[in-house]
């Protein structure tokens, strides 16, 4: 099964200058966790809402004070349309995050594939070849959930 098969396409997007306002409507709007950040048609980072949440709660700033540049992810992990889904999985895995903007061949911002996604598939292909397995998902998930270390407290 190839990512295409169950990204989700059409994703709303923002610009590095807009507000956290701006991304949190359009989180609300689109009932999504992530917004890929666009600069002249090209993927510049990603901004979920837990970065808006920590992004206003440690500046001490309302979301309409702070720009998306500032609290963005610069250096999202993403794949390709075609790539197999097992192997997106393991990308989620291996980088621990939950969400892949799909970028084409072209560069071009195709959709994005959250773990929600790849859940309902495996939900949906219990009965079909292909599609990843309760298994599959459940070790992702474990892997993905891992807290950091943090630095020790003198």
């Amino acid at each position: 099964m190839k990512v295409k098969d169950i990204m989700t396409q059409g994703v709303l997007t923002c610009h590095p200058d807009d507000d956290l306002g701006v991304a949190a409507k359009l989180m609300w709007d689109g009932d999504c966790g992530v917004v890929p950040v666009m600069e002249s048609g090209r993927l510049r980072g990603l901004i979920t809402d837990r970065d808006i949440c920590m992004g206003v709660a440690t500046r001490g700033c309302t979301a309409k004070e702070i720009v998306v540049n500032q609290v963005m992810s610069t250096e999202p992990v993403s794949c390709l349309p075609d790539s197999d889904l097992k192997d997106a999985l393991d990308l989620m895995r291996t980088h621990r995050v939950r969400r892949l903007p799909v970028i084409g061949r072209d560069g071009e911002l195709e959709g994005v594939l959250s773990i929600n996604d790849i859940i309902l598939e495996a939900k949906a292909a219990r009965s079909k070849t292909g599609g990843p397995s309760y298994k599959d998902v459940i070790t992702a998930l474990q892997e993905i959930g891992q807290h950091r270390e943090l630095p020790a407290v003198a």
